[in-house]
């Protein structure tokens, strides 16, 4: 039962911190850049916490529950991203889909890699 309130409070405090991103940057804008922004933080989040569990000698399920599945999991959306994806397709609008698709893959997957080193090889 703890497990399932801990992945309740991370979601709940990552899903309110997407809405807000969202409202912040998505508006007036013809690139969804809250959620952009909010998948590449999530990504970097997990990333530093991936390093500091493998860092770690103990592996801190309590943290990665709250953390990973809970405020990740709430904070970054692949489904808002393939809507968003999904529409400028349907619009013709091919260069904001492959700025927005493959900036977000990019800066995904480069988020993670730069958390997990800055855990792992600064300190």
């Amino acid at each position: 039962m703890k497990q399932f309130l801990l992945i309740f409070i991370g979601g709940g405090f990552g899903s309110m911190a997407r809405y807000a991103l969202g409202k912040w940057l998505n508006t007036n804008n013809p690139i969804p850049y809250g959620t952009m922004l909010a998948n590449v933080l999530g990504c970097f989040i997990i990333g530093l916490l991936m390093g500091y569990l493998l860092k770690s000698n103990n592996t801190h399920q309590n943290l990665a529950l709250l953390i990973g599945t809970g405020f990740c999991g709430g904070f970054t959306t692949f489904s808002t991203f393939a809507f968003e994806n999904q529409t400028f397709l349907k619009n013709g609008d091919f260069l904001n889909f492959f700025f927005y698709s493959f900036g977000s893959i990019l800066l995904g997957f480069s988020a993670v890699f730069l958390g997990i080193f800055l855990i792992r090889y600064i300190n």
